[in-house]
């Protein structure tokens, strides 16, 4: 009797010891990943694979870039997919933005490309059209997330572009995961303009 008390302890000790374990690895998940929602602060999002494209001399070099370095000005982050059916989802939204001429001073466009998210074999070419942009609007913030980090850490779809306007404190003041419709397009605008005055 005390021997097969012996035997099932252990197999008991080693359950326990498997929930717990689980537990634990779902309250850490729960942590590292938050979906973004209006009125609250951008959950904060880091990448290092890749990062922030610099301009230097002829050349582009890559730094490590947080989303919590979005302070001081309104932002307007386009989060997408490396891929041009992606980015064809909301060109009309940035035809918008490039034709008012905000001022470089209140306001900042933010491109975040997910070559995690790209077509195999795409993602050399994903990287090069990107510096192309960095070289021709070198006032836009663009970032490159070779991991898909944002993507995980702010919980948006695969193969889409999404839209995240934040004020001069960090705060999400509108979002849409997906294309905008024109009355959308016309919303973004508006508060844009809006929170630049403030």
């Amino acid at each position: 009797m005390s021997q097969m008390y012996s035997q099932k302890k252990p197999a008991v000790f080693s359950r326990v010891l498997q929930v717990a374990i689980m537990a634990l690895l779902v309250t850490f998940s729960l942590q590292v990943t938050a979906s973004v929602n209006i009125d609250m602060p951008l959950p904060l999002v880091s990448i290092q694979k890749g990062g922030e494209l610099v301009i230097s001399g002829k050349k582009i070099k890559y730094q490590s870039w947080q989303s919590d370095q979005l302070i001081g000005k309104v932002y307007m982050i386009q989060h997408m997919a490396g891929r041009s059916s992606a980015k064809a989802l909301n060109e009309p939204m940035i035809d918008r933005i490039k034709a008012a001429k905000f001022d470089k001073s209140k306001y900042q466009t933010v491109t975040v490309v997910n070559t995690d998210d790209a077509i195999w074999g795409t993602g050399g070419i994903v990287k090069g059209k990107l510096e192309d942009s960095k070289q021709e609007f070198p006032w836009s913030m663009m970032v490159l997330d070779k991991d898909g980090v944002a993507k995980s850490q702010w919980q948006l779809e695969k193969k889409s572009s999404a839209i995240i306007v934040v004020d001069k404190a960090n705060q999400v003041r509108w979002m849409k995961d997906g294309e905008l419709s024109e009355k959308e397009q016309l919303q973004v605008m508006r508060l844009l303009q809006q929170l630049i005055m403030e």
